[in-house]
This record gives structure tokens, C-alpha cells and sequence, in this order.
């Protein structure tokens, strides 16, 4: 997967986040299997968050998504080229 097609695949995960919850099925950096049900819709984030994010001047990694895990109700990352499945 070229920078073109991960910064395509992050671009469109992004917008379907905004609307609600997603469930991503990857494989971790260790190379264990995840499956996590997230979201960066605005209302499901908790308070102090939306505040950080906006304050939040860093440049973001094309090949990482940070997103709610809304089960672990924490913040996580996981790696664009790693995913497996995404399910609405």
C-alpha cells in the first residue's frame, strides 16, 4: 500500500468516524489481531477530549488513525496498513 492509497484509506475512515461508530478488525504492531469499536464523532467524545484535540497543534501521521475506543473508553492508535476489516 503506497502513502497515496493509506492517506485515501485514513481520509475516508475519518469521515465515516465523524458520523458514528465503526468497528476495525488489524493486526497490532506485535502482530497480535485487535478488534476495537471506535469513533470520533463529536457527541460520543467525553469532554475534556474535545477540548485537548483542538488545542492539539501536531501534524498527524498519514499511516496512523488515532480514534475513541469506545468499549475501553480511551484513546488508541492503530496503523492504516495493518487493518483487516472495517465494519459500520
Amino acid at each position: 500500500m503506497n502513502i497515496e492509497q493509506i492517506k485515501k484509506q485514513r481520509s475516508e475512515l475519518i469521515e465515516k468516524l465523524k458520523q458514528g461508530t465503526i468497528t476495525v478488525k488489524f493486526n497490532k504492531l506485535n502482530g497480535e489481531f485487535r478488534e476495537m469499536t471506535c469513533t470520533l464523532q463529536e457527541s460520543l467524545l467525553p469532554e475534556p477530549a474535545k477540548v485537548q484535540s483542538k488545542q492539539n497543534n501536531k501534524e498527524p501521521k498519514p499511516e496512523t488513525l488515532s480514534v475513541w475506543d469506545v468499549n475501553a473508553k480511551g484513546w488508541r492508535a492503530f496503523r492504516i496498513e495493518k487493518i483487516i476489516e472495517v465494519t459500520e
